[in-house]
């Protein structure tokens, strides 16, 4: 599929400073054994950042998106912003950066995010609200939010079903997506991984709200076609098809893989170019 350009928005960097493994990654393995299984090994092989790079030409991905974390308060790791932004830095023409932020910091989370999009150069930040048993529309969250509409940073935010068993399930919740965006409805907002049981839910959101984007996340393509998501597809195909983005959890899913389940959805053929490409290339500044 060639002549399909591609932005994929979630992949992993396969080197070290990228495979941070907190705990609660157990509750993942419980249920996503035979995935994992499947995975491309990140350590087993000797990636450098051309083999990287040579990786994404192999899957035919134009540019992709990672990021960096910040779950030191928390757990204690982290996946630095400069460790993600040396890499954009080295392939600025393929790849787009996202920080992390510890909401938990406080005002040195702020500080974070301003040298992360103003000195660094990444484009947003990216949340995952059960790292922190605290929901994203938690005011703790505010100043930061405030800090990302300044400088016009795109916040990403986890906003599914999660699996850490020592956290409630409704901390990630797509009704936070709602909140913030009514306190902040000029801020770009994603809301990561439509997810059962919620996906109308999310869907309902982003149509009530301009500025809020739905990204597939780790949700396999080919099940957007089933009755769980059916909402999700019709939107696609109509009122959300230019809101709607593609990303393959890279190297949990292949990412030719999901191309081509994308491909294969039943949506209009320009509806699936905007979920692969145009749709990101819009939001993240990139000329065409």
């Amino acid at each position: 599929m060639k002549d399909i350009k591609v932005i994929d928005c979630g992949i992993t960097p396969p080197f070290k400073e990228f495979a941070i493994l907190p705990a609660y990654l157990n509750d993942y393995r419980r249920i996503y054994k035979t995935s994992e299984e499947r995975m491309v090994p990140m350590q087993t092989v000797e990636w450098t950042p051309h083999s990287f790079i040579k990786c994404l030409d192999d899957e035919e991905v134009d540019m992709a998106v990672i990021s960096a974390r910040d779950i030191e308060t928390t757990y204690g790791m982290k996946i630095p912003d400069e460790a993600c932004a040396d890499l954009v830095n080295k392939f600025p023409d393929r790849l787009i950066g996202f920080a992390g932020v510890d909401p938990l910091k406080g005002q040195e989370a702020v500080k974070g995010v301003e040298h992360a999009i103003k000195d660094l150069g990444l484009k947003g930040i990216t949340i995952w609200a059960y790292e922190y048993n605290l929901a994203a529309s938690d005011h703790t969250y505010y100043p930061i939010y405030e800090k990302c509409l300044e400088l016009g940073a795109i916040v990403a935010i986890e906003s599914s079903m999660h699996f850490r068993r020592d956290v409630r399930m409704e901390v990630c919740h797509p009704c936070h997506l709602d909140y913030i965006a009514v306190d902040f409805p000029e801020l770009k907002i994603i809301g990561v991984t439509p997810g059962f049981p919620w996906v109308a839910e999310l869907v309902a959101i982003a149509w009530r709200h301009p500025n809020i984007y739905i990204k597939t996340g780790m949700t396999r393509p080919k099940y957007l076609a089933y009755p769980a998501y059916a909402t999700l597809l019709q939107y696609t195909n109509s009122i959300l098809q230019d809101r709607v983005l593609f990303a393959s959890g890279w190297p949990a899913m292949p990412i030719k893989r999901g191309v081509e389940e994308i491909w294969s959805l039943p949506l209009k053929d320009d509806v699936k170019r905007k979920v692969l490409y145009h749709n990101a290339a819009t939001l993240f500044n990139i000329k065409n």
